[in-house]
């Protein structure tokens, strides 16, 4: 029983399509680490529009994936990175949480997936 995500969304919209379903998952576990670290780079970095991008880039990834507090922090570090004078320790623990939702969730979905 997956406790990180949720699959529901991605079973609805692909009338449950198993290939389907491994292809969202695949891509999740290949692909959103890195957009992660792009978003943690941003913000250390203060490169805004670098960490915009990729959190606009995951933002419907995570919806997908049933991750809803995940979904609502990634707003959250999207909404600060367009802002021109943001403060980075406002969002710094919005993104350590962020980032520990995530590998959890990678690492429930290698598991229940067999993933490598």
């Amino acid at each position: 029983m997956a406790l990180h995500y949720n699959l529901a969304k991605v079973y609805a919209i692909s009338e449950n399509d198993t290939d389907f379903v491994m292809a969202v998952v695949t891509l999740f576990v290949t692909e959103v680490p890195q957009d992660l670290l792009e978003i943690k780079n941003g913000i250390k970095e203060k490169d805004y529009q670098k960490a915009y991008s990729s959190s606009h880039k995951i933002k419907p990834t995570l919806d997908l994936l049933g991750m809803t507090v995940a979904h609502e922090e990634i707003v959250c570090i999207e909404d600060w990175a367009r802002k021109d004078d943001a403060k980075k320790k406002e969002i710094i623990e919005t993104y350590k949480s962020l980032e520990h939702r995530i590998e959890k969730a990678v690492k429930e979905i290698r598991k229940d997936f067999n993933l490598l």
